[in-house]
């Protein structure tokens, strides 16, 4: 299921822009300390390093991704998510706006 909204949170308001703007997203912080971010992704093909585990889910739109190590590109669409492990990275590859939820591990 699609997550479609988010109560009770505190909502970082500033923007985190990476990519010359490709990449665009705001930190969201749970009452308990848990923290996500919500963003999209503009056409384009792009790495990400990962310090923390991520989770992330497809809220709109589509892509497809590849972990490092692997060779297979594997789409996600609306309701799914894929898991990145922590100290690595994964290639992002999006032909329309995708909508996402980063949960942080």
């Amino acid at each position: 299921m699609t997550t479609q909204k988010i109560d009770g949170v505190a909502v970082t308001t500033q923007a985190s822009v990476y990519f010359d703007g490709k990449c665009v997203s705001h930190g969201i912080t749970y009452p308990d300390g848990t923290r996500k971010s919500v963003g999209v992704i503009l056409p384009s093909t792009l790495l990400f390093n990962t310090g923390a585990a991520e989770i992330m889910e497809c809220v709109a739109g589509s892509c497809e991704y590849k972990l490092a190590g692997s060779a297979n590109w594997v789409k996600s669409s609306p309701g799914e998510r894929f898991n990145v492990p922590a100290n690595s990275s994964f290639e992002i590859r999006v032909s329309e706006p995708y909508h996402y939820i980063c949960h942080f591990g």
